[in-house]
């Protein structure tokens, strides 16, 4: 039997590979361009990055984070998001594998590389693209059916159906009560993070839901202590999202036991 720290490692390789494509699409979406064509190029000069230099991470460094032609500068960011996808592509692996979940690996790869992508882009430009969360609603959709369908066990895709339609419900009244505090996008990306939740468990659902709102909670006050921003500060809502439905993926039910122990309802 092959360990689950080989294919953790091999996840995690490939997840390199799938962070360089995750560039791409921080850089190109928002802008409304293809991440199709053309091939990778320098921001600044536009001249094609050559094959050798393309290589996740090892390209950045062999360049010293400098342009090969121009010798500008290369954001840390690009090998910092290829490295952080390729690690969580092997962390969710061995904790998918760890729990007995092969089958389902796929949909939480997906929201690893997504949840990459959406972050940054909310970092950058405030909103998360309807190109990328819209879609992300029907991969999920038959990532999960071919999960619970090669696991033999339907109720948890059930579950994610009502999953999704609990969180969207719930952050949709949010927004609907209090507009100026959420985006719409947050909504709909509620609905593709519920029936990733809910797949797992109604702990892991309730433990992302609220748990994205004590991690914004404890950020702003960081902000507000170290005067980097005040009350009105604008803080996209959508990294938080997806930090802690990564976070669930790993330790959401001791995530909860911890809770109920600390409020003596346990």
């Amino acid at each position: 039997m092959v360990p689950i720290a080989f294919w953790a490692v091999v996840a995690g390789m490939f997840g390199l590979a799938v962070g360089s494509f995750v560039n791409v699409v921080i850089c190109r979406v928002p802008a409304g361009e293809s991440v199709v064509s053309p091939s990778s190029k320098c921001p600044s000069c536009g001249a094609p990055i050559r094959n050798r230099h393309n290589i996740p991470v090892f390209g950045w460094l062999l360049l010293r984070g400098r342009c090969y032609d121009c010798h500008a500068p290369i954001s840390l960011r690009y090998p910092l998001v290829e490295a952080g996808t390729g690690l969580l592509f092997a962390v969710v692996t061995w904790r998918l594998l760890a729990i007995d979940m092969p089958w389902a690996l796929a949909a939480y790869l997906y929201l690893a590389a997504a949840g990459v992508a959406l972050a940054v882009i909310d970092f950058d430009v405030k909103r998360l693209p309807d190109k990328i969360v819209l879609p992300s609603y029907a991969v999920v959709a038959v990532l999960l059916t071919i999960a619970a369908a090669g696991a033999g066990d339907w109720w948890p895709l059930g579950r994610a159906a009502l999953g999704a339609a609990a969180m969207f419900t719930f952050y949709f009244v949010l927004a609907f009560a209090y507009p100026a505090g959420m985006g719409f996008g947050d909504v709909k990306l509620a609905g593709v993070l519920g029936a990733l939740m809910g797949y797992l468990s109604w702990t892991a659902l309730v433990v992302a839901t609220f748990g994205a709102f004590l991690l914004g909670a404890i950020v702003g006050v960081i902000l507000i202590v170290t005067s980097s921003g005040g009350r009105k500060t604008a803080i996209p809502f959508g990294p938080f999202m997806i930090t802690v439905a990564l976070v669930t993926v790993f330790a959401g039910g001791w995530l909860a036991d911890e809770y109920l122990r600390l409020t003596g309802l346990g």
